[in-house]
């Protein structure tokens, strides 16, 4: 009786971690933007809630600075103290130091799936 239990738990404890993921979505996603004529690839970790991005020649990884009034599934603002990313919607721009660097960035139609 003792190993029924067991099994059983083991099973509950099993089942319900596998629900929990899917119900977060994919943990990494890749979107692809187009920023006038330059191609942005940004990756999305949404289990450590950062992107990265390759810019100005390096690998950048940005926190996600969330706000009172942040949607999470369709606003996003990463911060790391000299770059931002900000993203809503489909759209998205970028900040060095306070200045906007990037403003015109569009999600393509087929990112993140």
């Amino acid at each position: 009786m003792k190993r029924v239990i067991f099994c059983l738990t083991v099973i509950t404890v099993l089942a319900t971690g596998a629900c929990s993921r899917l119900h977060r979505g994919e943990e990494v996603q890749v979107l692809h933007y187009q920023c006038g004529t330059t191609p942005l690839t940004v990756r999305q970790n949404n289990r450590l809630s950062q992107v990265s991005l390759i810019l100005d020649g390096k690998q950048l990884t940005l926190p996600r600075v969330v706000s009172a009034s942040d949607v999470p599934s369709d606003n996003g603002r990463y911060d790391n103290g000299h770059y931002v990313f900000w993203s809503k919607g489909n759209r998205a721009f970028i900040e060095r130091d306070g200045r906007v660097i990037i403003d015109d960035c569009i999600l393509n139609g087929e990112s993140g799936k």
